[in-house]
């Protein structure tokens, strides 16, 4: 089901696979999903509930990264979503995207689809088309409403790059370090 900004399905599996696809051409910038475990605040408890390359895996288990896949001038970055396993605590997996090296203007036919882990069913795709300056952006999001979950297509971006889109929902993100100046080299004194 092609999804418009916005509107939202119901997801009826236990456990989904989140496929993020792009085409790959050369200036094309490379891609990396992520994923923010959020209560009820819109923000997360800690750094733990955001998974991404460097941390594949929630401590739950509900949510994994399960990395790239290139075939064929198109590439997938893919995430496990354990719906049984989200804490009661959690209201919604916000799904994301970070261009390493380019805007998402660069990245052609962004997708985001919604699989049954079960059995590979297309429960949901939504086709980001307005992308420009954009180094992060959230495709979707699962949320639970009345005890079931659901997915809406998002489509909003960030020109202020993953570090942005972390902050906004709660991460602490270490300053970068800044080179510490030379000291000066000593003078020969004149005799």
């Amino acid at each position: 089901m092609t999804m418009q900004k916005g509107t939202n399905v119901p997801v009826a599996a236990q456990a989904v696979r989140v496929e993020m696809g792009w085409r790959t051409a050369p200036g094309t910038p490379d891609v990396d999903a992520s994923a923010l475990l959020l209560l009820g605040s819109g923000k997360v408890r800690n750094d733990g509930d955001f998974v991404f390359y460097n941390q594949p895996a929630h401590s739950s288990g509900a949510v994994r990264h399960e990395g790239k896949r290139n075939a064929g001038g198109a590439a997938t970055d893919t995430l496990a979503v354990d719906l049984a396993r989200v804490e009661p605590a959690i209201d919604r997996v916000v799904l994301a995207a970070s261009a390493d090296g380019g805007t998402f203007g660069r990245v052609s036919g962004l997708y985001v689809r919604v699989l049954d882990a079960a059995n590979g069913a297309e429960l949901a795709r939504f086709d980001s088309s307005d992308a420009t300056v954009e180094t992060a952006f959230i495709l979707g999001e699962l949320y639970r409403r009345q005890g079931a979950w659901k997915f809406r297509a998002v489509g909003q971006g960030y020109g202020s790059g993953l570090e942005g889109l972390a902050t906004d929902f709660g991460i602490s993100v270490d300053e970068p370090q800044q080179p510490q100046p030379a000291a000066p080299a000593p003078q020969p004194h004149a005799a």
